[in-house]
Order: C-alpha cells, then sequence, then structure tokens
C-alpha cells in the first residue's frame, strides 16, 4: 500500500471494484476512507459492486448502505463513465479480480473507464492482480465486426496478461476510441509471474465458485451461445455440461433459480443428463494449455436439430463466425486449433510490449 497512498493523497478517487477489491480481509473501499481519503463514489461492474447480481442482470445506480457512497453501475445501459460521472473526480482506481477470458466482462469495463479518463483528462491508476488462466493464450482473435461488451478488443479468448498489461496495451496499440491514451499508473502484483497459476480465494463472479469452473470457463463459455447448459441455476455452475435430451452422461442436475446466480436459468426445472467436468478440469484442463474443443464439436456433431444449436449469441462469444462454421462443416478440433495459429502469433509479438511479469 505504501506504494500507491502518495498517490491518492489529497485526490477525489472513484473506485472501480468488486466483492474481489480486498486489502487483507478488508475491502479497499473501507481501508482507503479509514484513511480518510477521498472516496467520491464507486464505479460497479457485471454483477455489482458486493458481486452478487446474476450475469447479464441490469444494474441501477445505488447508494452504499454500509459507507454512504454512490454506487454507479457500469452494466447494462450505461457502461461507460459519462462526462457528469468523471466531473467530481480527479483519479479513478481499478481493482478487480480478472480471469483473463475475453468474454468475462470486467476487461470491457476497463477498456471504457480507460476511455473516459483519456476523455476527461483524468488519471487511472491498476492495482494488478494474478491472472488465474495467465499461464497460456489460446482461442481465435476478435474480429471487430464482431464486437460487443463481450468481446471489444482484438485479442484470443484467452490472452495471457493481467490487468495492469492489457491497459497498457489498450493505451499502446490505440484501441481506446480515437486512440485515445489516459494517463496510467499500474501497481505491480508482487511475487507474480506467467509461469506460476494461482489458486483465488474470493470468487470473482457467482457462477464461477471453484477453481476448476474458472479453468473451464474459456472452453464452457462458448456454449452459452448453445442450446446446451453448463450449469447455471445449480451448484456446479461451469462444471457440468448437459441438456434434457443428452444420451451419454454420468451425472444429473435440475436447474433452479438461484437469487443473484441465476433468475431463469435455462432448463429450468427440467431435468439435465450432464458429464461432471470437474475432476477432468483439475487432472488435465488445468495444464494443457488451450481450450479444448472435443466438446463443443463433440455436442454439434450429435445433435439431432443441428438449426438450433447455435443461438446468434455465439458468434459474439467466440469473437468470430468462423468457429461456428468450421463446427459446421465438421472441422476437427486439430483442425480449427491450426486456424487460429498465425492470429495468436501475430498477437504474441504485440502481447510482448506490454508484459510486466516474467513470461510463460
Amino acid at each position: 500500500m505504501q506504494e500507491y497512498l502518495p498517490k491518492l493523497k489529497d485526490k477525489r478517487i472513484a473506485l472501480v471494484v468488486n466483492q474481489t477489491s480486498m486489502v487483507g480481509h478488508t475491502q479497499l473501499v473501507d481501508t482507503l476512507l479509514a484513511l480518510h481519503l477521498k472516496i467520491k463514489k464507486i464505479f460497479a461492474p457485471e454483477h455489482g459492486f458486493r458481486g452478487d447480481a446474476e450475469a447479464g442482470k441490469k444494474l441501477a445506480n445505488s447508494t452504499d448502505a454500509k459507507t454512504g457512497l454512490p454506487v454507479v453501475s457500469l452494466y447494462g445501459d450505461h457502461q461507460k463513465p459519462s462526462t457528469a460521472d468523471m466531473a467530481d473526480v480527479d483519479m479513478v482506481v481499478y481493482d478487480i479480480q480478472d480471469v483473463g477470458v475475453r468474454f468475462f466482462t470486467y476487461i470491457s469495463t476497463l477498456h471504457y473507464v480507460m476511455e473516459a479518463c483519456a476523455e476527461s483528462k483524468k488519471d487511472l491508476m491498476v492495482l494488478d492482480r494474478p491472472n488465474p488462466n495467465g499461464y497460456y493464450v489460446d482461442g481465435p482473435i476478435l474480429d471487430k465486426n464482431f464486437s460487443s461488451f463481450v468481446g471489444m478488443d482484438p485479442v484470443p479468448i484467452v490472452y495471457g496478461m493481467t490487468i495492469g498489461e492489457y491497459a497498457q496495451m489498450l493505451n499502446g496499440e490505440g484501441w481506446l476510441k480515437n486512440g485515445g491514451k489516459c494517463k496510467l499508473t499500474i501497481i505491480k502484483a508482487e511475487g507474480y509471474n506467467h509461469k506460476i497459476q494461482v489458486a483465488l480465494s474470493i470468487p470473482p463472479s457467482p457462477n464461477l465458485r471453484t477453481m476448476a469452473a474458472i479453468y473451464l470457463y474459456p472452453t464452457l463459455g462458448l456454449f452459452e451461445g448453445t442450446d446446451v447448459s453448463v450449469g447455471r441455476g445449480t451448484e456446479v455452475a461451469f462444471e457440468v455440461v448437459g441438456k434434457p435430451d443428452f444420451k451419454e452422461t454420468d451425472t444429473e442436475f435440475t436447474p433452479k433459480s438461484i437469487p443473484g446466480k441465476a433468475d431463469d436459468p435455462m432448463y429450468k426445472g427440467q431435468l439435465c443428463h450432464a458429464v461432471r467436468l470437474t475432476r477432468f478440469a483439475n487432472d488435465y484442463i488445468k495444464t494443457s494449455n488451450e481450450l479444448y474443443l472435443f466438446w463443443l464439436v463433440g455436442f454439434y456433431k450429435d445433435e439431432p436439430n443441428k438449426d438450433k444449436f447455435f443461438t446468434p449469441f455465439f458468434d459474439k462469444l467466440a469473437g468470430t463466425d468462423q468457429l461456428r462454421k468450421q463446427v459446421q462443416e465438421g472441422k476437427t478440433p486439430e483442425e480449427i486449433r491450426k486456424s487460429w495459429k498465425p492470429g495468436l502469433d501475430d498477437f504474441k509479438k504485440i502481447r510482448a510490449k506490454y508484459l510486466l511479469y516474467e513470461d510463460f
């Protein structure tokens, strides 16, 4: 803390934080208020300031009951801080635990916060944290024609960078609106490098409760654009895949409404036949250093009504329409992965310019 506290003194501060923004056992907001720093407001990402809102749920502005601070939602219709939001602050501090996957929307919030800082000429400080999927790079590169809040920048699904490194890349590559750049300070994570695997003690979102789910998320997140459930509405979200008519099964689940996790999950109230992937994640996915396409290809192959398998959301998650077309054409996982190599090689050259930690 001694590295960044002097930089915050006498500044009017906005915090981009959630339930992962802890200093020891204390929320960063409470820590800074106890030190009598001038916290003006909280910017809340997807899942909210307290991390208890389900994925995709639009959040309204509010007042934090504990501190009395205004909470400005940056998810839903208001994804980017406005000129008015920025008027009474001198500096924004971003401190959120990422999982290193392009469609996990905290990097989209980072992108918009950086744009707002650049446009309003306000400083941004990133309190960097280790990336639990930061030890490899894989997946198709996003085609800007498929940009959305689940993928804004031309990076692969797994980009192997911390938030601080990613912020440097957004600035350095001119990817912010009109090529803008914000004044950026990064407080590095001590003891981290890209060769190590880190275990998170606080779930980064309501449905990523375990490290198995975090390791599976880059692969299983794609199923959110299909007719296959990843277990939302259960206690094993992103550790299972299944649906009511699935045949090759070793487990079952029945999705239900779970406040803060899934209000209306896919196949709510229906018995889904499924495969439990927890052990496979810990034994194989954790060390495979790649997306595991076998399940996506296999589910599509076994789908009796192939026209209903993919939803329009799939191409946004993939960041391209090529992956969907390759699966539909019967390409093997090996053939699909080979098609990614040129883009990944180019991205790795860009990535290397902005790394703050020893690479894998």
